[in-house]
């Protein structure tokens, strides 16, 4: 997929990996709509992009109240057209220090499905049903490897992810004869404020970056044609298709 002016919108672009996808898709020509919570720390990542000539708009919404879903989507719309790249980044831990099942309370684990399960379904029925007409578009999940592996005191997070994993897996069966891409990418372990979160003590050396992974993210939206719909990819090992 040629990225030039294509009509992007990343969720949880506020910092982190979402602020480098934006970015990242803006160097490419893209329209990017970036959505989060934090209306200042958003409104400087646009401010970014527009300063090196990128298309970017902001819209402050938390992707786990339903209510907020379908403005986004008109307004992202609005700004930028009918949308050709959906990208879930928007994520939480939940409360930290991150607690044992056995002591995680039942509400803290619906806020975490919401943001990061919940919202996602809702987000893409909203979108994907225009890509479906259209013939065309790809969504990406961002996911972790705590979706395949069981860490203590992890619990609410690697479910969500888990279930993210196979919500990929399920838009890629039910619209991969009408041209839509839908997959999953485990980012790694990056140098970002929720490592820091999950991991207070861990070394930021260690860490990827998030620039460089957005990088190969976006490399991977560009090649969506090559891969098997519904895959999951980890962005340390995917190998670009020659």
């Amino acid at each position: 997929m040629d990225l030039r002016n294509k009509a992007v919108l990343v969720t949880g672009g506020s910092q982190g990996l979402g602020a480098a996808l934006a970015r990242t898709v803006a160097e490419r020509g893209a329209r990017v709509v970036v959505a989060a919570r934090h209306d200042a720390a958003l409104e400087a990542v646009v401010h970014d992009i527009r300063s090196r000539g990128g298309d970017a708009h902001a819209v402050v919404t938390d992707i786990g109240d339903k209510a907020g879903i379908y403005p986004l989507t008109g307004t992202a719309a609005a700004l930028v057209g009918p949308i050709d790249v959906l990208v879930h980044n928007a994520s939480t831990l939940g409360r930290t220090p991150l607690k044992l099942l056995l002591d995680t309370d039942c509400e803290d684990l619906e806020q975490v499905l919401a943001v990061n399960l919940v919202g996602p379904f809702r987000l893409s029925k909203a979108i994907a049903g225009s890509m479906a007409l259209r013939g065309a578009g790809v969504i990406v999940h961002v996911t972790s490897d705590a979706s395949v592996n069981a860490y203590p005191t992890w619990g609410a997070y690697s479910v969500s992810k888990a279930a993210l994993d196979h919500l990929a897996r399920l838009f890629a069966a039910e619209l991969d004869e009408v041209g839509v891409r839908s997959f999953s990418v485990d980012p790694g372990e990056m140098d970002t404020q929720m490592h820091r979160d999950a991991l207070p003590d861990a070394n930021p050396d260690e860490l990827a970056r998030p620039a460089a992974v957005a990088e190969r993210i976006v490399r991977m939206i560009e090649h969506a044609r090559d891969i098997p719909n519904g895959a999951r990819l980890e962005a340390a090992t995917w190998k670009e298709p020659p």
